[in-house]
């Protein structure tokens, strides 16, 4: 029998727009199992982003429960949140967001030091993970501003 990993009871985000409620997400109860590859699709504006923001602990719900393991996201604090998302989420956003004063290669380490204070290990982990997604040692050098679209989103 498959592990639930993610959970949610009566999901619901609603935002006030002019004085008019929008309610985006409505009561949705879901079950997401280890192991499992999941999609999510919808139209523009259906709520994809928003229910992901809830998922991570990156927006707070209006109603319900969010499980993740053993983390009930829905009650952690800001502090609580943050550290279940290093431990536990990594998006890959529209938008790309690196620093701009920073390698390829700084940008990812920083991340990775946030939870992990050995460099010696993040810098082979880091060279595994650029090699699976074809980022060659040069580009590892370059600065954000060199990169082509892909290359980034990559990154």
């Amino acid at each position: 029998m498959k592990k639930v990993l993610l959970q949610t009871e009566n999901l619901s985000k609603s935002f006030s727009n002019g004085g008019t409620m929008q309610h985006v997400l409505k009561n949705i109860d879901l079950k997401l199992y280890q192991g499992d590859f999941t999609v999510i699709m919808g139209a523009s504006g259906a709520g994809k982003s928003t229910l992901l923001y809830a998922l991570s602990g990156m927006d707070t719900p209006t109603l319900g429960k969010i499980t993740f393991g053993n983390y009930v996201i829905s009650d952690l604090n800001q502090d609580g949140l943050a550290v279940f998302r290093r431990a536990h989420c990594g998006f890959v956003f529209q938008q790309i967001y690196l620093i701009d004063g920073m390698s390829v290669m700084d940008n990812v380490l920083s991340a990775g030091l946030l939870v992990n204070k050995d460099k010696k290990a993040l810098l082979k982990k880091a060279k595994k993970l650029f090699a699976e997604v074809d980022i060659s040692e040069d580009t590892q050098k370059k600065f954000p501003t060199q990169l082509s679209g892909g290359e980034a989103q990559r990154v």
